[in-house]
């Protein structure tokens, strides 16, 4: 689907206009054309690809999707792919995707599977003509300035989520829930690292060296973009490190709690062995057995094996093991 076609000349904005007139401004001087598409159908990729010239596998790809972050070059023309995810309402992450071709004097930005556009930033762009009048290498620097500043609230919403799990860490009974929900996040972690460190290695290849010629003139800002991008990959990188950590304190713990059952399960059968040896070394039917004539060996028999029973659990009461 359409969003806009609109025509900019020295920064500023011209007029909307139609997608079959879009060749007609192409070859005027100062002039470029910005296209924004949503969930575009084959037979929009086709009318842009015979607009603009583009090549046969770039439209493929932009029409199927599902592609890793990357920068191509196809002639004067660059193809980059940029991971949009965002959150669902079950607190996954989903991936968008979009794709963006860059030529010396237009912008097709194609969005798939993502419910947040792009407007606000042709609105930036529009109230700054004097960094517009650079032309279709700014528009691609604002359209993934605007994707990687997606990317920050979700991470502070992991690195909230994690601080929250690893207070919980040492309460009693959450281990298992807490392995839970760290494996969630650890999987939302790597849709998001997925998404920024395949763009790293983009946004190194616009700035400095070789850079493409319609980027020539906006290599600060893509180096901004590649510290941003940098900042990201490292925060993604020490909160996988943090839930790696956090996994194995709560597996210990789970040992632990383990390891106490069992100590009071072995303190309680020690009690109760003692008990039922005594209770059967006095049910034994032997006619010589003194104290079963006796008229005190009942109570004696019975205040030995709480005797020894109490002895026991002073004992491991103290060892800590009751």
């Amino acid at each position: 689907m359409l969003i806009n076609c609109v025509v900019y000349q020295d920064g500023l904005k011209l007029a909307d206009i139609p997608v079959e007139a879009i060749d007609d401004w192409l070859g005027r001087p100062g002039c470029f054309v910005w296209v924004a598409l949503r969930d575009a159908s084959d037979e929009e990729l086709r009318a842009m690809q015979r607009e603009f010239g583009l090549h046969e596998l770039a439209i493929e790809d932009a029409g199927h999707g599902h592609q890793r972050p990357k920068i191509e070059e196809y002639g004067d023309t660059l193809f980059v792919v940029m991971k949009l995810p965002e959150a669902r309402e079950d607190g996954g992450l989903e991936n968008g995707e979009v794709a963006i071709f860059v030529g010396r004097n237009f912008v097709l930005s194609v969005r798939n599977g993502s419910r947040q556009g792009f407007l606000g930033v042709r609105e930036r762009c529009e109230r700054e003509p004097e960094h517009l009048r650079q032309g279709a290498g700014f528009v691609l620097y604002a359209l993934m300035d605007a994707v990687v500043d997606r990317y920050f609230p979700l991470l502070e919403t992991m690195e909230a989520e994690l601080e929250e799990i690893e207070g919980r860490i040492f309460e009693a009974g959450s281990a298992r829930s807490n392995i839970e929900r760290l494996y969630a996040l650890k999987r939302r972690v790597a849709v998001l690292r997925h998404a920024v460190a395949p763009l790293l290695e983009v946004a190194g290849k616009l700035y400095g060296g070789r850079v493409p010629a319609v980027c020539l003139h906006s290599q600060e800002y893509f180096r901004d973009v590649h510290d941003h991008l940098a900042r990201i990959q490292g925060a993604v990188d020490g909160i996988r490190e943090t839930i790696v950590t956090a996994i194995q304190v709560n597996l210990s713990m789970v040992t632990i709690e383990e390891s106490e059952t069992t100590k009071r399960l072995a303190a309680w059968a020690a009690i109760f062995a003692v008990s039922t040896a005594l209770a059967g070394i006095w049910g034994m039917n032997f006619e010589q057995m003194p104290e079963l004539k006796w008229a005190y060996g009942y109570p004696m028999a019975l205040g030995a094996i709480a005797g020894a029973a109490s002895l026991l659990y002073w004992r491991f009461r103290r060892a800590g093991w009751l």
